[in-house]
């Protein structure tokens, strides 16, 4: 038995050394080489990683008979990207989908407006070293590393094609206060937008990373259509959390640093409204964001606006009732070791669901933000917006108009009163 054995490991051996010899042994080397060239692809320069740059929290929307078939079709995403990076990954979402999502091709490039892209920008992304995906319902991927420079504050295009197939829910960000572009087949490479039609949605994207030095880390800015910008001028990026990373990329100790915009209008923290609430949402977009560190709430106005006509029986919510529910999400930001800043409500007066009801609670709950203790910080946006002569009602230099939302200059009031010192 011992000589048989001995005598297949010799013919084995002459097999494998004849295997590396002259072309054969250059084509097994080349295949070494490739392996470890396609592993570097995924490796980063010491001392970096991932952190988010861009966000938009996804929400689901039927597709109706009637609409044509989102298939067969490029959705070409403008986003405003806050901190720079080496590299980027991109987050493909169909978590609200009600079966698989084909993606037969996706891109990123540096947007050079009006749905064009920089010449040489352009670079297609992988999945797996694969061009193509399929996500599964209720899920998301994240693309494999492309190698390029993001620039801070900068626009990025990112073209999703989805092949011909049975979509009955989307899962986009309705209102990205941007102009985006659905184009017929597969343009992910193409240089405009031409023959397109625009859509003011982010979709089947939710979020940027960036490889950044270790010390980078990501606010999140968490609330409703105030946090979304309504009302701010489209394709501006004037929302108050665009400020605040505009101000944050100018002051050298806080650089590192990126925003992301989690707002949903309509949003409600204790039950669902337009998308989940805060609640039921709360992991998906704050704790699994990447590299989060930071987190400011602004939430609760949509709640207070159910007590003028309320339709349901938890409508009738009480300040206790806030509180609770806020509560509950800085405890759990808290148990995964992110600092939580709590934002006062706004002004709402005049609006069209205010109340003198609704505005007992918000008096209170502002009072117990700035007062708990609960917070690691506190940011007082109802004092920085409120006309001093009718506490209650915004400034007319900030109201956009409807007494609820903000213009842009009471967007920028807000973004640039936040302490940059709370990041630290």
């Amino acid at each position: 038995m011992h000589d048989n054995a001995d005598r297949l490991t010799l013919i084995q051996n002459k097999i494998f050394n004849s295997f590396l010899k002259g072309n054969m042994q250059r084509k097994f080397l080349a295949l070494i080489f490739l392996s470890f060239s396609s592993l570097a692809t995924w490796a980063q320069t010491p001392g970096s990683h991932w952190v988010g740059t861009w966000a938009a929290s996804p929400v689901g929307e039927q597709v109706n008979s009637g609409q044509p078939s989102p298939g067969d079709s490029t959705y070409r995403n403008i986003v405003h990207i806050s901190l720079g990076g080496s590299a980027v990954r991109v987050q493909l979402s169909n978590e609200f989908g009600t079966e698989p999502l084909k993606v037969g091709a996706a891109h990123v490039a540096i947007s050079s407006g009006g749905g064009s892209i920089q010449s040489g920008s352009d670079h297609p992304l992988t999945f797996n070293e694969r061009p193509f995906a399929e996500i599964p319902a209720g899920a998301f991927i994240v693309s494999d590393p492309v190698t390029m420079q993001a620039t801070p504050l900068s626009d990025l295009a990112v073209s999703i094609y989805l092949p011909q197939q049975s979509i009955r829910n989307t899962t986009c960000h309705s209102f990205g206060d941007s102009t985006n572009y659905i184009l017929k087949g597969d343009a992910t490479a193409a240089a405009t937008a031409d023959n397109s039609s625009p859509i003011y949605s982010w979709c089947f994207v939710k979020g940027i990373d960036v490889s950044v030095g270790d010390k980078s880390s990501a606010i999140v800015a968490f609330g409703d259509s105030i946090t979304d910008g309504a009302l701010s001028t489209r394709d501006g990026n004037r929302r108050w959390p665009d400020v605040l990373a505009t101000r944050l990329q100018a002051n050298k100790a806080t650089a590192n640093l990126g925003v992301l915009n989690q707002g949903i209008g309509g949003n409600r923290v204790l039950h669902d409204g337009y998308g989940p609430s805060a609640l039921a949402r709360f992991d998906r977009d704050v704790i699994a964001q990447t590299g989060v560190k930071y987190l400011v709430i602004l939430e609760g106005i949509n709640d207070i606006g159910r007590l003028k006509n309320p339709h349901e029986p938890g409508d009738n919510i009480t300040a206790d009732d806030l509180i609770f529910g806020l509560a509950q999400l800085v405890t759990r930001a808290h148990q995964h070791g992110i600092k939580v800043f709590g934002a006062t409500l706004t002004p709402y007066m005049s609006a069209g669901y205010s109340s003198a009801a609704g505005e007992q609670v918000r008096q209170a709950y502002n009072n117990w933000i700035r007062t708990s203790g609960v917070f690691d910080g506190v940011i007082d946006f109802d004092k920085i917006t409120q006309d001093p002569a009718h506490t209650d009602t915004f400034l007319p230099d900030y109201d956009s108009g409807d007494h609820l939302h903000p213009k842009d200059a009471g967007y920028k009031a807000m973004g640039d009163a936040i302490d940059l010192s709370l990041f630290r």
